[in-house]
């Protein structure tokens, strides 16, 4: 756990927001170089990125708040609300936030939907990647204990107070295995049959990822977790992220069959 980075001064520089910074550069310019194949200038792909990025942090941030307000901001300074560098993102709430405010650009703009989906789709994974490493450093989104040999234990001295005891290190496991989507999903671009594909592949592996590390995440309040399906609120969200895939899938595919003579 290492939450200050460095300080400026009094301003302290969180890892959590180093991290996420990286996440974005990275995503955009692994974007930029898949945006060539599709003849998307690099201009469009930054403008886009600044969007998605924006959407993606207020998405994600009003979902945490409204999520945790009792827990964490019912007796804190209103100011709290905006403090991102201290952590507590929701992660489906970016990804609808980005997906709103991307969708409301592209169409602005008049820019190929699904095409640009498929650009992005890869580098949304690469940047969970950065962004897990971030929660890892910052000691949240820990998980439930555990004795296995690569178990983890965070410092008593943090203000997030995660477990000093041994817990799984969920992180990792959520930063490994979007690391291997991303692979995948970069590998399956250049060999894509219609556009959209890659988006929508997205949405199904990474409901099916996710749900997989929920089951080691411990973290959780008791009321976030759904008793009568033994779910957490972010497997219940899978769900219909991955039937929203299927459908894309299934959709999009049939639109680029040639139509019959």
């Amino acid at each position: 756990m290492y939450p200050i980075v460095f300080h400026i001064g009094s301003f302290a520089v969180h890892s959590y927001g180093v991290m996420m910074a990286l996440a974005f550069l990275a995503g955009l310019w692994t974007a930029t170089l898949r945006a060539r194949r599709e003849k998307i200038s690099g201009e469009r792909v930054a403008d886009v990125t600044l969007w998605l990025m924006v959407g993606a942090i207020l998405g994600a941030r009003i979902v945490y708040v409204t999520t945790y307000w009792k827990q964490e901001f019912a007796d804190q300074p209103f100011s709290e609300i905006f403090m991102i560098q201290h952590g507590g993102l929701v992660y489906y709430g970016g990804l609808i936030g980005a997906t709103i405010a991307g969708m409301i650009y592209i169409h602005w703009k008049k820019m190929p939907l699904w095409k640009t989906a498929d650009v992005f789709a890869p580098s949304i994974a690469l940047g969970s990647v950065f962004g897990r490493i971030g929660c890892l450093l910052n000691g949240c989104c820990y998980g439930r204990a555990c004795s296995l040999p690569w178990a983890i234990s965070f410092p008593a001295d943090n203000p997030l107070h995660p477990p000093t005891t041994p817990v799984h290190p969920t992180e990792i496991y959520d930063a490994l295995l979007n690391l291997v989507l991303y692979v995948f999903l970069a590998w399956l671009f250049r060999r894509k049959k219609f556009d959209g594909q890659i988006f929508a592949t997205y949405l199904i592996i990474y409901a099916v990822f996710r749900s997989i590390v929920e089951y080691f995440r411990g973290d959780y309040p008791p009321d976030h977790v759904h008793f009568t399906f033994g779910l957490t609120s972010a497997q219940l969200v899978s769900v219909p992220i991955f039937i929203i895939g299927l459908a894309l899938a299934a959709v999009l595919s049939r639109r680029s069959l040639p139509k019959p003579n």
